[in-house]
């Protein structure tokens, strides 16, 4: 109560000398909005890298993962031979082991038949391989030659064809009034028999789920036996972390053993560590954030140089430097908080500008908000600290 009440009764100087220069305060605030915004979409872009990226591999329906030693991520996955399920169904715990197939294909636009590029998976339609109620209730379709799902939420200007679909689906009971929506993949038609949710990634643009040998008629020159994944579930009483144990001493070492987590950390890792992507993202953020420290600091230092003479009274009147520090780091405080406002606000609408512009999941999260005001307060106390060194060594007989 004693602290509570000694600040109520303090003169709240910092305030008073940033408010008194409003075109000062200002051009500060902005410059801080100005880095948290560079921070902000940095740390949001970063986040919808990871988040698009391993997206798919959380879909996956595995209690363990088999993939090759080569593979880099979802998108680059190199192959290993399709006996391995075999030899992985002997091992004690294991109920079933699935073939996973995924590849980049160059396909025509339904309606514009612009080419461009998608991500194609094979999977067997009897067995719900994905934790996606959408596509498993659609396996029957693409049991069909040729018939395949497309994700919705892939980036690209595909409404009409959406609509389309969804119609079709709507007049399932009336197949005479029906208008299959169809295009061309490696000179071979194919029909989009249904829709999913997905979404887009930094790898990919879209996803088409087509049956395994939808898949290996896509690619001829494909062989049946190389698989990308080999997607393991573990019988109702075992542990995973123990069946894959058993996995990797009873498999060859060309091939990869790791949990459906593990699985996710590596595809996560890549981005994070490999690629070039997630540096550049993570050196954006610095430099916004060296951009803010040196913004904070001339706007402080003016201030601290402007007002050197009422400092030295208050030297001169018995004020120790603590005092002084006080007021300099008060103004720092106060520029943090009043300029992560608009810092804020902002880019909610860009999020949202970025989101439809790309296709990729980019939303503000209380969990980065809160990493940004902290970045904030520490830019603008780094700032303080700096400012206040020639106050520190002002001596008032100087100043008179």
């Amino acid at each position: 109560m004693g602290l509570i009440q000694q600040l109520q009764r303090r003169t709240p100087l910092g305030w008073l000398q940033l408010s008194h220069e409003k075109s000062r305060l200002l051009v500060a605030l902005s410059g801080i909005a100005f880095a948290d915004v560079l921070m902000f979409m940095q740390l949001g872009f970063q986040s919808a890298l990871y988040d698009s990226n391993t997206k798919l591999s959380r879909s996956l329906n595995a209690d363990i993962v088999l993939v090759s030693p080569q593979a880099r991520n979802t998108q680059n996955l190199s192959t290993f031979s399709r006996r391995r399920l075999f030899q992985a169904k002997d091992v004690d715990g294991v109920e079933s082991a699935e073939a996973f197939y995924s590849n980049i294909i160059t396909w025509k636009h339904p309606d514009t038949r612009k080419e461009a590029s998608i991500q194609v998976l094979g999977l067997n339609p009897d067995q719900p391989i994905l934790n996606l109620p959408e596509v498993n209730q659609q396996l029957d379709k693409i049991q069909l030659p040729d018939q395949v799902l497309f994700d919705r939420n892939s980036r690209g200007d595909y409404q009409k064809a959406i609509a389309q679909i969804e119609q079709n689906q709507l007049d399932q009971n009336q197949p005479d009034q029906n208008q299959t929506v169809t295009t061309e993949v490696e000179r071979r038609t194919i029909a989009i028999a249904g829709l999913f949710s997905l979404g887009a990634s930094f790898g990919a643009d879209g996803i088409l789920i087509a049956s395994d040998q939808t898949f290996l008629r896509l690619f001829p020159r494909r062989d049946a036996g190389s698989i990308n994944l080999g997607l393991i579930r573990v019988e109702p009483n075992a542990n995973p972390e123990q069946v894959a144990a058993a996995l990797k001493t009873h498999l060859s070492d060309d091939v990869r053993v790791l949990t459906h987590p593990e699985y996710i950390e590596f595809e996560e890792s890549y981005w994070k560590k490999e690629s070039p992507i997630g540096f550049i993202f993570g050196l954006g953020t610095s430099m916004a954030f060296v951009v803010g420290v040196v913004i904070v600091y001339q706007v402080l230092s003016t201030d601290v140089n402007a007002h050197m003479k009422e400092y030295a009274t208050f030297k001169a009147m018995g004020y120790r430097n603590q005092y002084l520090l006080a007021v300099v780091f008060e103004e720092a405080l106060i520029l943090a908080f009043l300029g992560f406002i608009p810092g804020m606000v902002l880019p909610l609408g860009l999020y949202q500008l970025a989101a439809n512009a790309t296709a990729l999941p980019i939303a503000m999260k209380l969990s980065r908000a809160l990493t940004v005001l902290f970045l904030t307060v520490a830019m603008c106390s780094i700032s303080g600290a700096i400012a206040t060194r020639k106050l520190q060594s002002a001596d008032p007989a100087d100043m008179f």
